[in-house]
């Protein structure tokens, strides 16, 4: 099969472009994409078609045809093909597209089962630009589900620090509308590079629900844990200390700070309360952190009875990170890490409002983060893994 070059390409591209305007967009995108998978896969092989090298990885093994529905028309690639052992996909197809179609099959499900609205249905017609059948949201439904089945099951290593949190959901469950618990777990390799290490969907926070999900990730492979940081939770804590019984615990600052203000008896109060508990974190090392925290405390002692009592209690669990090295520990004091990606999944979920299933959401939420895990391994390190290993005094 021959392949024209690449001025002889762009150049019929554009003939296409000014010809017929328009409606050659699809066939110049058709041209254009088909020649960007070849390429991708003669760089994948690490050798040009018939080239003779020791480098080479596998061999091409011709093209399969593959229909993709586009907002211009149904356009038919060319997907090159390999063989001899190395795994090739083009990124053309695939980078980007798991989220969107996901969202597409979410809010496709709302309306084949009969609990979409005129507007969910207008956002189908705008997103898919087809009609969607009920055969049609199974067979992508089915395949999709498949592939961020596996990327939920993947084998997972060492991961020093882990970040854990939830998120909840409106999912339709038995005819009710309900809360549902989305359990995410986000992980500091020992390169410095984050990764998500997995994702759960559960009707609550329970116990049963928290350990379930940690013995998955122990089942996948996950060791080397020397942090794990959350907010606190009845369910979360039991299942942590059955599960990870010996790795110490980091319980969110943020998250303090804020469950403190319940305790405070007075609103003009407030603002001097997160300045003391601050005074606490802001501590170089566990030993004076501690003897502040006893100053703030005989401070609030007679004014504020209950916030003392509560401060004593609970502000240590805050101070586990100060056995960290320095630049670690203002990026694991909190779990602003998580924060933010559940603030990216709220952007895409609120177009959805509730979803039909578990399943649903489920799939939703994979896409994101089996996406957002793959920038991140792009990226510059998030730290330093090389620190040095004891906090400054």
């Amino acid at each position: 099969m021959t392949h024209p070059t690449q001025p002889e390409l762009l150049n019929t591209v554009l003939q296409l472009f000014t010809r017929d305007g328009l409606e050659g967009f699809a066939e110049g995108i058709r041209l254009l994409v088909n020649e960007a998978m070849r390429l991708e896969r003669a760089d994948t092989l690490q050798a040009q078609p018939y080239e003779r090298t020791e480098s080479r990885q596998g061999h091409a093994n011709g093209f399969k045809p593959k229909t993709v529905a586009t907002r211009m028309a149904p356009i038919t690639f060319s997907i090159p093909q390999v063989r001899g052992g190395v795994a090739f996909y083009p990124s053309a197809l695939d980078k980007g597209v798991r989220s969107e179609q996901a969202l597409k099959l979410a809010l496709a499900e709302m309306y084949v089962q009969g609990v979409s609205t005129r507007k969910v249905t207008a956002v189908l017609e705008e997103l898919c630009g087809l009609e969607i059948s009920s055969t049609q949201v199974s067979h992508c439904a089915a395949q999709l589900d498949s592939a961020l089945a596996d990327w939920r099951s993947r084998p997972l290593g060492p991961c020093p620090y882990v970040i854990i949190d939830a998120r909840y959901e409106k999912v339709r469950h038995a005819g009710q509308l309900l809360d549902c618990a989305v359990l995410i777990a986000l992980g500091i390799t020992p390169d410095g590079k984050r990764t998500i290490l997995g994702v759960s969907v559960a009707l609550s926070e329970a116990e049963t629900h928290w350990r379930t999900f940690f013995l998955g990730l122990q089942q996948r492979g996950l060791t080397g844990v020397q942090l794990l940081i959350s907010d606190d939770h009845a369910g979360l804590g039991a299942a942590r200390a059955s599960v990870f019984p010996s790795v110490p615990w980091q319980r969110c600052q943020f998250h303090l700070q804020q469950n403190a203000q319940a305790y405070v008896p007075r609103l003009d109060d407030r603002a001097a309360v997160a300045a003391a508990i601050r005074s606490v974190f802001d501590n170089p090392d566990r030993a004076s952190a501690e003897r502040r925290l006893k100053q703030v405390v005989a401070r609030y002692a007679v004014s504020a009875p209950k916030l003392a009592a509560w401060m004593e209690e609970n502000l240590p669990q805050g101070l586990t990170i100060l056995s960290l090295p320095v630049a670690h520990q203002k990026r694991l004091r909190t779990t602003n890490g998580l924060e933010r990606v559940n603030q990216e999944l709220k952007r895409r979920t609120r177009v959805a409002r509730m979803f039909p299933n578990e399943a649903s959401l489920l799939r939703l939420v994979s896409a994101l983060l089996a996406e957002i895990s793959d920038e991140w391994g792009s990226e510059k390190k998030y730290l330093d893994m090389e620190a040095k290993t004891q906090p400054s005094v």
